[in-house]
């Protein structure tokens, strides 16, 4: 489908191109590489390519004679006012040896724009992982289609804009897949026949003292993600200040929360819920005395222990709370995100959302198609509250009844979509909310 587009690994691109005439393949790829080197920087005169000994050298040497026919100066080394990385292919994995290290270090060093074929040296295809020297590339050129790397931190952040060439290879289907907008024409839409409750009733568990804003943040959004009805179940000290906070909510007191459960038809847990005993308890009793969908955020994550649950249930942490309830640093979580959010959706037995600017959704294993990625294109939304937000549009996705990766990875592309039609600086949270309304509305189910 056109919402989920294929994201290859160095063994799937092998597959891809078994069968294929080898010489061709590079010559096709060398030249993609010099022509999209002299769209790129029509100024620059000479280009030095760094090429290594496998097929990406050939790839980078080819490239110097497409460049040297049109006229510009091109050699291989490090002379030239644009450098070809060419040193490693996709086969990469580990970590570069000294000279290939200093390399790359030279290549990063010298301040020119770094064209880098297929990937940026350094960087794992099938992870995005690196575990030492990484080029930082201005532009990547990549081979008929995107590698899981350059869309997975950090290799993602090391491959600058990319570029895909078609060399004439046929497509096939991969693992790991890439989440479009288009996914927002899977989200239902009102239909006549709907009232208020069948269109999506949400309820939202939170709101301590002090945390009520990210409470309202998460019902409001799951509101303009159109659901039809939210009720908040809240402590009764905080009632007083949702109740002046949000209109169309319905407030209830968090005792009351077993008692409202049965017109509800998705929950949403944590969003400023506190993390005392008793919540943590709260949430373990919802998770597994529920039969409703569930998302599990915020403070519902601490402390969280693996749970016996059948209804869909999505987890949406940050790496630091992905850390947590992995026992490790959020800092290996950054460096291993895809092994993270695998591990966490097999120790949770549900859907996980790594959240970050590649947003990651993973199920236990034989549970739908593997990884989706969801490139968030605006750094915009790194501001307090957007997870709220997520949380609310997640719950209000499943309470349309939309299978849980289908509405994590449609919530996360929502978010993106509703702040790139707001300010690049100063986005705050409750911006998102009210912009989402038109964001869905471009990808509108029924047109």
């Amino acid at each position: 489908m056109r919402d989920l587009a294929p994201l290859y690994t160095a063994q799937e691109m092998k597959a891809a191109e078994a069968g294929h005439d080898v010489p061709t393949l590079m010559e096709r790829a060398g030249r993609a590489v010099a022509e999209e080197a002299l769209r790129r920087f029509p100024d620059a005169r000479s280009f030095g390519a760094v090429c290594g000994g496998g097929a990406n050298g050939g790839d980078g040497r080819i490239a110097v004679d497409v460049l040297r026919q049109a006229g510009r100066e091109a050699r291989e080394g490090l002379e030239g006012e644009v450098l070809i990385d060419a040193l490693f292919g996709t086969g990469f994995r580990g970590e570069p040896r000294p000279e290939a290290a200093a390399l790359i270090e030279a290549m990063n060093a010298s301040g020119k724009p770094i064209v880098a074929v297929d990937l940026p040296s350094g960087v794992d295809a099938d992870t995005g992982e690196i575990a030492g020297a990484a080029v930082r590339a201005a532009v990547t050129v990549t081979m008929h289609a995107r590698k899981v790397g350059l869309e997975v931190a950090p290799g993602r952040f090391h491959a600058g804009d990319v570029v895909v060439a078609n060399i004439g290879l046929e497509s096939r289907d991969t693992d790991a897949r890439l989440v479009t907008p288009e996914i927002l024409r899977r989200v239902p839409s009102k239909r006549p026949e709907d009232n208020k409750y069948t269109a999506g009733a949400v309820l939202v568990v939170g709101g301590s003292p002090g945390m009520t804003g990210a409470v309202c943040l998460s019902a409001s959004a799951a509101f303009r993600a159109d659901a039809g009805y939210v009720t908040v179940c809240a402590p009764r000290e905080s009632l007083g200040v949702i109740e002046a906070r949000l209109l169309e909510a319905v407030k209830r007191p968090v005792e009351e929360v077993f008692d409202v459960l049965p017109r509800h038809r998705a929950l949403a847990l944590g969003p400023g819920l506190g993390r005392g005993d008793e919540q943590r308890a709260l949430v373990r009793r919802l998770l597994e005395e529920t039969e409703l969908p569930a998302v599990v955020d915020a403070d519902a994550l601490f402390g969280l222990q693996p749970f016996t649950r059948s209804a869909p249930t999505v987890l949406t942490p940050h790496s630091g709370e992905l850390g947590r309830l992995l026992g490790r640093d959020s800092a290996w979580v950054d460096a291993h995100r895809l092994e993270a959010v695998a591990e966490a959706a097999e120790r949770f037995g549900c859907v996980c959302l790594l959240k970050g600017a590649d947003t990651l959704v993973a199920a236990p294993d034989g549970v739908g198609d593997g990884v989706l990625v969801c490139p968030l294109r605006h750094p915009s939304l790194a501001t307090a509250g957007s997870g709220d937000v997520l949380t609310g549009v997640t719950a209000a996705f499943l309470a349309k009844g939309l299978d849980a990766r289908v509405a994590a990875a449609a919530a996360a592309m929502a978010c993106d979509e509703a702040a790139g039609l707001g300010p690049d600086r100063g986005l705050v949270a409750s911006d998102v909310v009210e912009l989402l309304p038109q964001a869905l509305g471009r990808h509108d189910a029924a047109l």
